[in-house]
């Protein structure tokens, strides 16, 4: 009884807007203080801290929010859009096929989804409107083209599974290729399925000489370089992914540099918002900790694994249980939130139903990807809606069919798990 009041606390204190660290730490605390006392509750308190942010694998994240932010500042989102643009903007519907393939390459340096929807709706959203694409429709591309920043590594939010669930960071930022590629894929043939229904929502463009299109493709090199520099040391064995993060962060300051847009008051800006989010992580994962003990004290875990282990039914339909219970809570609360709330009660179900966790993870992150364009929460609706100027209502209507492609996506991956786990099992 005690658990179900405090996870009912839990719940109406994320209700009332407390901050998820803090309204984890607040429940957790208090069903500490009431199963265990005061002595042991003020244990947890004084050391949960500095055991839990004591950690190498930790630094990762601040790094990689590092490398994201002086991303953005370095203005590569605008190049990458531009070159992918001249090589097939003049096609129909090449300018929304562009945004895609550019949120792709910008997910490849850039670990965060809000920042990727932001840098992607600075640029492309003006040159679409331009070129007379539908709004909805424009907006809609741009919005689920960000969500793309959150699977293909460095991606954080894969890197807080790995903490949350003990097992190999480098598995899952691997992992996490393939299926960052299929929905890539999914979001251009999306795109090509609703001119196809419609042509009028997105005309042709303009051609290019090929010597256009191969001055473009200077604009490539730098994304390519700090690929290598994060998801391609990974997989060759130079470096771990923390190493990794701190060579990304690195090579961002540099190319930052590089191209003059490292002024004080940009490394100021830089520096304080990557600060901000870091701190709002470790929160996070801080207050997760105290909740866990509690959950842990109470057995709830072990009781969640009981109960799913003994259901008669198969496996694969306790997985799209799951799945759904993923997509209905990213409707209401924060994706990185959900991951460490559920993980330490989800992950020992999986395992005990013969799943592997590193291909449950990949799936998890894709099906946060759709949390982050359905209502009423859905961050990067509202992130696009800011910079565009257009009505959420009309970016949910744009984002719509792309929802339904990811659900496509979290199905083969589902069915075919080698998607994801062939790539790490050929890493050295």
């Amino acid at each position: 009884m005690t658990s179900l009041a405090i996870i009912g606390l839990l719940f109406a204190l994320l209700a009332i807007g407390m901050p998820v660290g803090f309204a984890m730490a607040v429940a957790g605390a208090l069903g500490l203080l009431f199963t265990a006392g005061t002595a042991a509750t003020v244990g947890v308190l004084e050391t949960t801290a500095f055991s839990v942010t004591n950690s190498y694998e930790l630094i990762a994240i601040p790094m990689f929010i590092l490398m994201a932010e002086l991303v953005v500042a370095s203005g590569i989102a605008d190049g990458l859009f531009h070159a992918m643009s001249v090589w097939i903007g003049r096609v129909r519907g090449g300018l929304a096929v562009a945004t895609a393939l550019a949120g792709a390459g910008f997910g490849a340096i850039s670990g965060s989804s809000t920042a990727s929807a932001a840098a992607l709706s600075a640029t492309s959203i003006p040159a679409m409107t331009r070129a007379g694409y539908e709004p909805r429709f424009s907006c809609g591309v741009v919005a689920i083209s960000g969500t793309l920043a959150m699977l293909i590594p460095p991606s954080i939010a894969l890197v807080l599974y790995g903490i949350i669930a003990e097992v190999s960071i480098a598995d899952l930022l691997i992992g996490g290729v393939i299926p960052g590629l299929l929905v890539t894929f999914a979001i251009i043939a999306t795109v090509y399925a609703l001119i196809w229904h419609d042509p009028s929502i997105a005309p042709a463009g303009r051609s290019y000489s090929w010597s256009e299109k191969l001055v473009a493709l200077k604009q490539v090199g730098p994304m390519l370089l700090l690929l290598f520099l994060v998801t391609g040391v990974i997989y060759v064995g130079i470096a771990t992914p923390t190493e990794a993060a701190a060579l990304g962060a690195f090579g961002a300051l540099l190319l930052t540099a590089a191209v003059g847009k490292l002024t004080y008051p940009t490394l100021r800006h830089v520096l304080a918002r990557s600060a901000r989010a870091t701190c709002m992580i470790l929160m996070i994962v801080i207050g997760a900790h105290i909740f866990g003990f509690f959950l842990t004290l109470t057995q709830v875990t072990q009781m969640t694994v009981t109960f799913i282990t003994s259901l008669d039914v198969s496996p694969y339909v306790v997985m799209a249980m799951i799945i759904l219970v993923y997509i209905i809570l990213g409707c209401f609360m924060d994706q990185l939130a959900i991951l460490i709330l559920t993980v330490p009660i989800v992950v020992p179900a999986i395992k005990a139903l013969g799943f592997d966790p590193v291909w449950f993870g990949v799936i998890v992150v894709v099906t946060a990807e759709v949390g982050m364009v359905t209502p009423p929460l859905g961050l990067n609706v509202f992130v696009v809606s800011r910079y565009s100027g257009r009505p959420l209502e009309e970016i949910f209507a744009g984002i719509a069919p792309h929802v339904v492609a990811h659900l496509l996506v979290i199905a083969a991956l589902i069915a075919w798990p080698g998607l994801v786990l062939w790539l790490p099992s050929t890493m050295n």
